[in-house]
């Protein structure tokens, strides 16, 4: 069964058939269900997708890089919620997603993302070989860091972090302290050395929020240079809290009575552990977070955070690789949520 001999048997055009199963919005849905019942019935199951991509030159495949694994996007709350916002767009306009991991193995066979119309690459790649082996004829949206030449979609890093440490450092504390995510140049999970080396700006966000750390700190007479930095390599419980048990194994009077977090899970890892250990909080211990993640607003005592609308990010991103919307830089808005760590 062919979709002529399906319009010939149903007396409608090929266009209409067409229509059924790519445009729904051309027909009435009373025609549209007949159309769809009868193909069902007589055993045609739509146009075929490979001719219509040799005959049309798309695919309707949008890609997604993702900086990290797929194991890791998909637990990751922050991605996860991004990539719902992409796939939301792309359902409501008839494409489907591919992931593609930057990091862990290399699970896709090699040129797979030739079969793509465009990319959305999402976050900090780990190298830039999967990057430039892209079809440069292609549309390309960068999301969370830079590529030169392309359209971005980003949030004020530094604006949010500056106005979140100025809300925490209202109190001034005695001993704040920083834990950065994927911050250094080397492997690093634990306290930043003079040995390490910060990667730049235009390579990571966790650099920017900490300019805005650094910023509303130096405001207050506090030196930087002497508020401790830790590092997490991965935005994980099990990462996170070998490093801030030691923060908060320290003896007391050397323990940070402020740790400005530069995710809402790390803030939540730190918040877990001090309850384990009898740490009060925010009497003895005060915590910020960065993302809003539902997590960090549904416990209690509630996070103080910066949230950022991650699904909104991925809507953006793939409306742009559409064509709904300009290929212009995009810079959405944060929302500072007072919680209970850090009144």
């Amino acid at each position: 069964m062919t979709l002529k001999d399906l319009a010939q048997e149903l007396n409608v055009s090929t266009a209409t058939i067409s229509n059924a199963f790519n445009r729904p919005d051309q027909l009435s849905p009373a025609l549209r269900e007949r159309i769809l019942k009868q193909a069902k019935r007589l055993g045609y199951s739509g146009p075929d997708a490979k001719a219509r991509s040799l005959r049309t030159g798309r695919s309707r495949i949008i890609a997604v890089i993702l900086a990290e694994s797929l194991t890791y996007s998909l637990n990751d709350a922050v991605a996860s919620e991004f990539l719902s916002g992409v796939a939301e767009v792309l359902d409501a306009h008839g494409h489907t997603l591919l992931l593609l991991p930057g990091r862990g193995h290399a699970s896709q066979p090699p040129g797979s993302a030739n079969i793509a119309d465009g990319f959305i690459v999402y976050g900090l790649m780990p190298n830039n070989k999967l990057l430039d082996e892209l079809p440069a004829q292609r549309s390309l949206v960068s999301v969370d860091f830079d590529i030169e030449g392309c359209p971005t979609v980003h949030i004020d890093d530094t604006a949010a972090s500056y106005k979140i440490a100025q809300h925490a450092l209202t109190h001034l504390p005695k001993r704040p302290a920083i834990i950065n995510l994927r911050l250094t140049k080397e492997a690093c999970n634990g306290r930043v050395t003079s040995e390490h080396t910060l990667l730049p700006n235009t390579s990571t966000i966790s650099r920017a929020r900490l300019e805005g750390f650094h910023s509303a700190l130096s405001e207050q007479g506090i030196d930087v240079e002497q508020v401790p930095l830790w590092n997490i390599e991965e935005n994980t419980f099990e990462v996170c809290s070998p490093v801030i048990a030691e923060i908060l194994d320290q003896p007391t009077e050397q323990r940070p009575d402020l740790l400005l977090c530069m995710s809402d899970r790390i803030a939540l890892t730190a918040l877990t552990l001090a309850e384990q250990r009898g740490i009060r909080v925010p009497e003895e211990l005060r915590i910020t977070g960065f993302d809003g993640i539902a997590e960090g607003q549904y416990r209690a005592p509630r996070l103080t955070t910066v949230r950022q609308d991650s699904v909104g990010k991925g809507r953006v991103a793939a409306q742009m690789i559409l064509g709904r919307i300009p290929l212009a830089q995009q810079l959405l808005q944060t929302e500072l949520l007072l919680g209970d760590t850090c009144p």
